[in-house]
């Protein structure tokens, strides 16, 4: 390997357990696993951090990046301590997401791709979450799925989000 190490020894060790999962030929199987172990650890997927996986996965950066490029999930800079993703694909948009999204943009102060000045919230724009049926549906941090987000509950989020841990 000849990028320099940028990933802690526990999270090569979980890349590896993914790794592992696939024939040995087709270790790049791994990427999308091994870009959100890196982003745990970085909060983030700065170019370094994705030519390292591409490096430790042994395949083309230029392929690394197409992926973390492609899916809402990663984060190609910097985001705020909680992101929210607001799906606003056709079903929710008919079920009150561009509601939200505006409520949303007004209560945060910020649009889309953007975090607020204290660095609490950042918000992204997602395609389809896989649950129509409750929309408007928001995802917290690549792994709370929120449904049913009226303004109410929206409010109710922020406030709590914005209490200190």
């Amino acid at each position: 390997m000849n990028a320099p190490m940028l990933l802690s020894p526990e999270a090569l060790a979980r890349i590896d357990r993914e790794i592992a999962k696939y024939p040995a030929e087709e270790r790049q199987s791994a990427v999308m696993s091994a870009l959100a172990i890196a982003q745990e650890e970085k909060g983030w997927l700065a170019t370094e951090t994705m030519d390292f996986v591409a490096d430790y996965l042994r395949m083309p950066p230029i392929a690394v990046y197409e992926v973390a490029s492609f899916y809402t999930m990663y984060n190609l800079k910097p985001v705020g301590r909680c992101k929210l993703t607001l799906c606003t694909n056709l079903p929710c948009a008919l079920s009150g997401a561009n509601k939200a999204a505006e409520h949303l943009k007004k209560r945060l102060g910020i649009g889309f791709g953007e975090t607020t000045a204290d660095g609490a919230f950042t918000l992204k724009e997602g395609e389809c979450l896989g649950a129509c049926g409750d929309a408007p549906v928001m995802l917290l941090n690549n792994t709370t799925m929120l449904s049913w987000m009226s303004n109410e509950k929206i409010d109710e989020l922020i406030d709590s989000q914005r209490k200190p841990e």
